[in-house]
């Protein structure tokens, strides 16, 4: 049975990755092969995979909206002190 689902699944996976556009899946590729690796050990490789992709965009989205909101600033680098402040 194995030997069937798994390259079902990885033609399935690479046919969806060619035919996509710009998906917008940021941390979801690394959270998933994370995931997946971490799941095989335990038997549940997909579930895993599953798991860590969602993680994994979880995590991009909120370092993506930290970086916006950090970006609000005007950074002054002529500072008596040496370091930078904001203004």
């Amino acid at each position: 049975m194995k030997t069937i689902l798994i390259p079902l699944a990885l033609s399935v996976a690479l046919a969806a990755t060619l035919t996509a556009g710009q998906a917008k899946a940021a941390g979801c590729i690394k959270g998933a092969l994370v995931g997946g690796l971490v799941g095989h050990y335990a038997r549940h490789g997909v579930l895993g995979a599953a798991a860590g992709c969602a993680i994994g965009h979880h995590e991009a989205t909120k370092q993506a909206q930290a970086a916006r909101q950090n970006q609000g600033g005007v950074i002054n680098d002529e500072s008596s002190d040496g370091w930078r402040h904001r203004q």
